[in-house]
Formats: C-alpha cells, structure tokens, sequence
C-alpha cells in the first residue's frame, strides 16, 4: 500500500513539473521565430517613425499612437461601467436574485461570444447608426463592449472575495454603504480589480477582428478620436496577409506587441505588490 501511495505521489509530483515546462517550451517556440526575425528592424526610430508604402518600410509611430488612442477610449468608457455593475452585483444583488442572476448569465454568455460579432454590432451601432464611420472612436467603444463583461465578473469575485468581518465591522461602526463599497472594499479587492483591468486591457491590445469593422486601415497620424485609425494587431495582419514584402516590418510591429504586453503585465504585478506589502505595513 504504502509503494502505491509513494508512485502516485511520484506520478502527481512529475505532472507538477512537466506541465508548466510543456507551456514554457510552447511559449518560447511560440516567441522564438517572432524575436529572431524582429529584434534587426526594431529600434527608436522603427518606434516613432510613421509607415511608408504601405508599411514595408517606416516605423509605427502612428500606429502605437492611434492604437494608444483605441485603449484610452476603451478604458475609459469600460473602467467606471464595469465597477458600478461590479458594486451592484456583488453587493445589491444577492446570487439568488432574478434579476441579477439574468446579468450574471448575460456577462458569461457575451465573455464568450467571438470579438468579430463585437466588430459587426459595433460597425452598425457605432459607425452607422451613431455616425461615428470608420473612428478611434467606434473602435475604443466596441472594444470596451468587449472587455465589459470580463471587468465586471471579475470585479464582482474580487469584491466578493472580501471578508464579511469587513462589512459588519463598518456597519457596526455607523459607516454607509457608500463609505463601505469606497473606503473598505474597494481598496480590499484593488488586487483583483487590477487583475481584471490587465487582463483585459491585454485582450483588448490585441484584438485585431473587431477593429477591422470599427477603426478602419488608416495609417496616417489621428488628429482626434474622429479620425481613422489603426490598431497595431491590424498592422501585423495587414503586413501579413495584404503586402508583399511587409513581412519584416511585421515581425518588428509583433514584436513590439509582445514586448508591450509583458510591460503591461510587469507594471501591474509590481503595483499589486506594493500595495499589499503597503496594506501590510500599515495594516
């Protein structure tokens, strides 16, 4: 008895380890080709200088500008929607609640419904029937339909996560809901809500379908959120898939993508982290 136990012990503790090593070594093939054939082009001036023939030579200094541009939109309009419905739902609405289980189950089903229904429902509320054409605008909003139900679900379970000794010390304390939700809880689940905000703000970087239907191909400098833009996943693709001999150029552009979202991560893993030793400290 105890040889088998000591095997499966053996055995699980060998899953353990093999199994982050196989998503180590599929990252890396993953990245390897990208970073062997971008690292030559990229530099300052690749960085910040614009296109030139359709992107086979030049930089993507338009290209990180408007796309900068998509995010701050996206952002903007999703950050102060989703923490309202995040407050509502995990502390208004009980899990039993009709109501709030119909929002629940309407986020789960939207969090997986393909980013290209997102571009076509955007192309037709944003750019037509709102006006907007083919924008940073109508990109930064279909983009923030997107990443809405991933912010609030996770905002929800961060806020959720949350000790209720939290909520019956406030309100023993003569605290209102409000000074509870904002001074108490919020601060509580900062961890998660950057989570969530990271993820998403990572997801949304990198969505090419749904702004290939909202934000357009331009790829000259925006002068404002009116103007056509291009996100720099729709570059890539185009470089791609569209203009022969934009194949160096894009693994220069996908490889300032990768490089971007591992900064992004980083900052957010460093701020979460001195928060909590910062809470620690003072708690």
């Amino acid at each position: 008895m105890k040889t088998i136990r000591s095997r499966q012990s053996l055995l699980f503790d060998a899953a353990t380890l093999v199994a982050p090593l196989i998503i180590l070594c599929a990252s890396l093939a993953l990245l390897f080709p990208v970073f062997v054939h971008g690292i030559t082009p990229l530099s300052w001036d690749f960085l910040f200088s614009e296109p030139l023939k359709s992107g086979r030579a030049g930089g993507i200094g338009s290209i990180l500008f408007s796309n900068a541009l998509i995010l701050l939109v996206c952002m903007l309009v999703s950050m102060p929607i989703s923490l309202g419905a995040a407050i509502y739902l995990s502390e208004f609405s009980p899990k039993q609640n009709y109501f709030g289980r119909i929002i629940r189950l309407s986020l789960d089903v939207l969090s997986g419904t393909p980013s290209i229904v997102f571009g076509l429902f955007g192309n037709v509320l944003f750019c037509r029937v709102m006006g907007l054409g083919f924008s940073i605008a109508s990109g930064g909003l279909t983009l923030a339909c997107m990443v809405l139900p991933l912010m609030i679900r996770s905002g929800e379970e961060g806020l959720r996560m949350v000790s209720h000794d939290f909520r019956r010390g406030a309100a023993a304390l003569g605290f209102s809901a409000k000074s509870t939700v904002f001074s108490i809880l919020i601060p509580c689940a900062a961890p998660s809500l950057i989570a969530g905000f990271v993820v998403s703000l990572g997801r949304a970087l990198a969505e090419t379908a749904a702004l290939i239907f909202t934000s357009g191909y331009v790829d000259r400098m925006p002068e404002s959120i009116f103007d056509s833009g291009r996100s720099l996943s729709v570059h890539i693709f185009d470089l791609s898939m569209n203009v022969p001999g934009g194949d160096t150029n894009a693994y220069a552009s996908t490889l300032t993508l990768v490089l971007l979202i591992f900064i992004i991560n980083t900052v957010a893993t460093l701020i979460v982290r001195h928060w909590q030793i910062g809470r620690n400290l003072h708690g």
